[in-house]
């Protein structure tokens, strides 16, 4: 066997021999890829101490019943916020775009053992794509965490924000990865985790903290130029909303008369005078108004029972899989193909439009070109545009204040906000002809690329900033 070769028009890091000697306790090809185990060598050259040397407790969460929402989830005014691997990212900092929250109740209950606060260390330890991604809990925060997140309380601030730097990097996530098991969802136990070398060194979070200034410097010019959608919208339809009233007592107690009660709705929040004089200013539009069931088809997903879940198979998109950038397939469930042929009418097409119908709703997002097979979930409205309308014009509607303030209308529901199709059917929509369609998706997409463009400065950022943390804890 030691007078073997392997040709060297092979790629090393795909083909490679051991000797029974090298071998640990580990027998998967993955953990002893030549490239991993040689950095592995160079990091603990430098005697680093273990990611469990910083470790004062830890602990992770779970997921309350979905099937139960009622229960356990309330809207962010009255709850905790409910953090999942996607509100944690590379640069250190929570994201709290499409954050769930919990209520009390769970929180100090079911969930007691998993909550966290200001300088803990939350780790991702299962999912696609990179692992122990890392971020520090904010000051004056409290919140909990699902089964997919770990918390870690090192006792201080700055410890917990050098960790995370360091798992950040790109040194950090191939030694976390290293150490993943699972082919189809990685996952990191806790002695796997604890082993990570550190490498505690302070110009990493000093790199690091220079990147979340830039991104926060583009993030809020990307939040500008994305804010600017509604007024251009609003000028190009010859709409004027008026100066919502100042909250006070009088002015939330008005008046109607029996026949101005409409839709069927007799209580105050959708007869109030915001709405009121909302769809005052829509009736303004130089453009005919159309009920959106006349400009499409529309139909919902499959109903899938959770016990039906696989590891693997056909993606089935869920409401946290819709963004407003198109399908998302982090934390994606999936099912069998025969339930996919079983329910072929609920295959995402590209193009179409998705509404989310629980929970988030009124986000809209077109499903992107080139789409794997994917089943869409019963929650979860898919809309074929008619008549060579643009759809990203009328998804441009659909998520501006116009769209906003008709879906916080007919929302039902106290604690999770529910919409039907009946009421994605009769939503008004702004209907000019298809030339200034196109002139206006034109203006918008273009608004977003800037904004994507923004975005996409950080992303530079960051791969440059772990290319210069590499250098210098590898030089």
């Amino acid at each position: 066997m030691s007078s073997y070769t392997i040709s060297t028009s092979l790629n090393r890091n795909q083909v490679f021999i051991l000797q029974k000697s090298e071998l640990e306790n580990r027998f998967d090809p993955f953990y002893y890829v030549p490239e991993l185990v040689e950095l592995e060598k160079k990091v603990l050259a430098r005697k680093p101490r273990k990611l469990r040397d910083y470790v004062k407790y830890i602990a992770s969460g779970a997921t309350p019943k979905t099937t139960e929402s009622d229960k356990y989830y309330v809207e962010k005014e009255n709850g905790i916020p409910f953090l999942r691997v996607q509100n944690l990212s590379s640069t250190g900092v929570l994201e709290f775009e499409d954050c769930k929250y919990i209520n009390e109740v769970t929180h100090n209950g079911m969930l007691k053992r998993s909550q966290v606060s200001a300088g803990d260390l939350l780790v991702k330890i299962t999912g696609v794509g990179r692992m122990a991604v890392a971020s520090v809990v904010p000051e004056g925060f409290e919140g909990n965490i699902n089964q997919h997140v770990c918390v870690i309380k090192t006792g201080s601030k700055e410890i917990s924000e050098t960790l995370a730097a360091f798992l950040n990097s790109d040194i950090g996530e191939k030694l976390a990865s290293r150490r993943s098991t699972g082919g189809t969802r990685p996952a990191l136990d806790y002695p796997a985790l604890l082993s990570i070398p550190i490498l505690n060194d302070k110009r990493v979070l000093e790199i690091t903290k220079k990147v979340v200034e830039q991104k926060k410097q583009n993030e809020t010019e990307a939040e500008k130029l994305l804010a600017s959608i509604d007024d251009y919208l609003l000028k190009e339809l010859g709409i004027t909303l008026a100066e919502p009233p100042e909250n006070t007592l009088e002015n939330r107690i008005f008046s109607l008369t029996k026949s101005e009660l409409s839709g069927g709705r007799l209580d105050p929040f959708y007869n109030s005078q915001e709405f009121t004089s909302f769809f005052n200013a829509l009736k303004q539009c130089v453009y005919p108004l159309k009920t959106f069931k006349s400009l499409t088809n529309i139909s919902s997903g499959a109903i899938v029972h959770t016990s039906k879940y696989l590891d693997t198979g056909i993606p089935l998109i869920r409401i946290q899989n819709v963004l407003s950038s198109g399908v998302d397939f982090e934390d994606v469930k999936y099912v069998s193909e025969d339930i996919f042929k079983k329910e072929i009418s609920a295959k995402i097409n590209s193009g179409e439009l998705l509404f989310g119908m629980t929970g988030t709703i009124g986000r809209v997002a077109i499903a992107q070109e080139n789409l794997p097979n994917c089943l869409l979930n019963q929650r979860i409205a898919k809309v074929k545009i008619l008549g060579g309308n643009n759809n990203i014009y009328i998804q441009s509607i659909l998520n501006s204040i116009i769209g906003i303030k008709q879906f916080l209308r007919i929302g039902t529901g106290g604690i999770q906000i529910n919409i039907g199709i009946s009421d994605i059917e009769n939503l008004k929509i702004p209907f000019p002809p298809l030339d200034k369609q196109n002139e206006i998706a034109h203006h918008i997409t273009a608004i977003r690329q800037q904004a994507q463009h923004l975005k996409d400065k950080t992303k530079e950022a960051l791969a440059q900033a772990s290319r210069e943390i590499e250098r210098i804890l590898l030089r």
